[in-house]
């Protein structure tokens, strides 16, 4: 083992340690306690299955990263990805092909070890707290169709990264950046037409009280959308959710069938406002250009290192093919994609800040924000008392009590101006 196979697995455990403590740190944060805020929502015997559900999902967390941790230190260690390439080659096709051979199956053994524990925390863990409402045929269903697509995608882009690369092509970074982001554009405009409704059914939001009082709204934040949708969400979980997805014209509001059916009209506009905040306030669009800057970075990253002898040998491969290469520096990336996840998510939160911020102010009935929100805890068994590391590295939203708190400052300091 040399050195840069030791920084590696450095970093690999190292990472694994600070979301593990931060795990049990969660854990050890729990309260038995419930919270002045929601006594009117909790009571002893649910707020005591939050608890138990906060545990269940820790668990389940430790037991399959450390798995999985396992799985790729005795992976690299033993050359299991020379062992891949040695297939892929055996089939004696041009480069490209044994190179989404090698990809491909690299992909398909990280899902297939996947599969006990979506099982299991579907319908063992999701079961148990009666959230999960997934039949095994829509699970094998699900799984096949995420599968498929994610192949082909996975495919496309990187026959056309493997195509640059053997071509010789002059910035072949700046080409592989480019192909990247209008890949991602497409997705996000295509997907909402094309890969959601293989996996769930939309269809229009019936006449009513909640379609007029939400196209209302609409119209006076004069906001241009192709529709609004009801999900059947229900067919796999209880959890309720809403959504903006695709741009432009595109753009469509989505609410789950189970947020409908346990929300009042005022509290599922504020959450629809909340959203529309996203985009109102250009969150969406800086997501993406982040995400954009950061593939840029790791692209110009991977350019020192990818014809290096010693990345290679780092993975104990015999050979040197790019689309190992390209594998490998993800993996040197892993450390700088943790940091920047960390800040992603800082930012993130600010936004959730801003975004109830523009629903409260827009809509001007926080107290239907505050009670969506508790509704959304209480229904979702979410944790009230999240330990302050575990936020820091993984949370994309505030704490729920913070978020409370936040939109009833904003809503006395609009009260007082409404007074001046």
């Amino acid at each position: 083992m040399n050195i840069y196979t030791s920084f590696i697995l450095f970093s690999i455990v190292v990472i694994y340690m600070f979301k593990t403590t931060a795990d049990l740190l969660n854990i050890k944060n729990i309260s038995t306690d419930i919270p002045e805020e929601f006594n009117k929502y909790f009571d002893i015997k649910k707020y005591t299955k939050a608890q138990k559900y906060l545990i269940s999902n820790t668990k389940f967390s430790l037991i399959s990263s450390t798995f999985f941790l396992i799985i790729q230190i005795v992976f690299i260690v033993f050359g299991g990805f020379n062992s891949i390439n040695k297939i892929a080659t055996s089939f004696r096709f041009n480069y490209i092909l044994t190179g989404l051979i090698f990809v491909s199956i690299l992909f398909l053994i990280s899902e297939i070890l996947k599969i006990p524990f979506s099982i299991y925390h579907t319908f063992v863990i999701e079961e148990n707290f009666e959230f999960n409402k997934t039949t095994a045929k829509i699970f094998i269903t699900d799984l096949l169709k995420s599968w498929i697509i994610n192949i082909m995608i996975l495919c496309i882009i990187f026959s056309v990264i493997l195509y640059l690369f053997t071509s010789n092509h002059k910035n072949i970074l700046l080409y592989i950046f480019m192909i990247i982001v209008i890949f991602e554009l497409f997705i996000i405009f295509i997907a909402p037409v094309t890969i959601m409704p293989l996996f769930n059914k939309y269809t229009p939001l019936e006449n009513g009280e909640l379609k007029n009082s939400i196209e209302e709204y609409i119209k006076k934040e004069n906001f241009k959308m192709k529709g609004l949708f009801k999900m059947d969400g229900s067919k796999r979980s209880t959890k309720s959710n809403a959504f903006f997805t695709g741009f432009g014209k595109f753009r469509r509001i989505v609410l789950f069938d189970t947020l409908i059916n346990k929300h009042t009209t005022d509290e599922l506009i504020n959450i629809l406002a909340h959203e529309m905040g996203h985009f109102k306030l250009g969150h969406i669009v800086k997501h993406i250009i982040f995400s954009f800057i950061s593939i840029g970075a790791m692209l110009f990253t991977s350019s020192f290192f990818i014809y290096q002898k010693w990345l290679y040998a780092a993975f104990f491969m015999q050979s040197r093919p790019i689309y190992a290469g390209i594998i490998f520096c993800v993996f040197l990336y892993t450390p700088i994609s943790f940091i920047t996840s960390i800040i992603l998510n800082y930012i993130s939160r600010k936004y959730e800040y801003q975004a109830d911020n523009y629903a409260v102010t827009t809509y001007e009935k926080p107290e239907a924000m505050v009670s969506a929100l508790k509704k959304l805890s209480v229904d979702n068994l979410s944790n009230l008392h999240p330990n302050k590391l575990k936020v820091f590295l993984e949370y994309s939203h505030p704490p729920i009590l913070e978020r409370i708190k936040a939109i009833k400052n904003i809503a006395k300091i609009n009260e007082k101006l409404k007074t001046k």
